[in-house]
């Protein structure tokens, strides 16, 4: 069995213990609320689940690539610190649809529909405001050669990436990983927003703070190589 097979497991061990001990808790509280229903395939937690398992699906791709590309340590170690957290993510997040028995994926919704508007949203069965999620909407993008979704790097440029050694790699990587994290950030808080699994929701609270931290190191590491970050 591969790495990423036992990491995938993992996280979904991981899951359905911290799915088991919140039910615990909750039960041993008298004033505790009641558990939300499962959500159904059209709801917030399944449509973010879906989409940013796709979304981390490709960043790990991008981190492989980079780290045969180059021998500087400081990206390289970037590129094992993503690939490493974002497959255990995604494992998290298929191991959630598979507990929920959703599938993992959707012939009758666009990407990141679910932010858009709420569909069954668990615990609720109605909509919710979307106050403070300006920008958010997936509409203005447009899904074109690969990019499913904002920030996701298209074929041609995922192309260039094997192509490209050195610095150049460096820089390339960096500059779409960027791009990358921009676009999961905003889906991550469209979760934050909406999602009202706890263990979710904190996994996309989770997501938020350390892709920014990242994107500022991304930053630095960019200007030390002369570079910035495409606009």
């Amino acid at each position: 069995m591969t790495r990423t097979n036992w990491a995938a497991i993992t996280a979904v061990v991981l899951a359905l213990l911290f799915a088991g001990a919140a039910t615990v808790a909750s039960a041993g509280r008298d004033d505790a609320p009641r558990a939300a229903a499962t959500p159904t395939a059209d709801s917030a937690e399944a449509g973010f689940a879906r989409d940013m398992a796709v979304h981390h699906q490709q960043a790990v791709e991008m981190s492989f690539l980079v780290r045969d590309s180059t021998d500087d340590e400081e990206v390289r170690r970037l590129a094992y610190d993503i690939a490493n957290t974002q497959a255990n993510q995604r494992g998290m997040l298929l191991g959630w649809l598979d507990m929920w028995k959703l599938p993992k994926v959707s012939t009758g919704q666009e990407p990141m529909a679910w932010m858009a508007e709420d569909g069954g949203h668990a615990g609720t069965g109605g909509t919710q405001g979307m106050e403070g999620m300006e920008g958010m909407d997936h509409g203005a993008h447009e899904v074109r050669d690969g990019s499913l979704m904002p920030g996701m790097a298209t074929k041609t440029e995922l192309d260039t990436l094997r192509a490209v050694k050195g610095k150049k790699a460096e820089i390339l990587y960096l500059q779409l990983m960027t791009d990358h994290h921009k676009g999961g950030v905003t889906m991550a808080r469209g979760c934050a927003e909406l999602c009202e699994v706890d263990t979710e929701q904190a996994l996309a609270e989770g997501m938020v703070t350390a892709q920014q931290s990242e994107l500022n190191l991304m930053a630095d590491l960019l200007k030390a190589r002369g570079a910035k970050p495409r606009a």
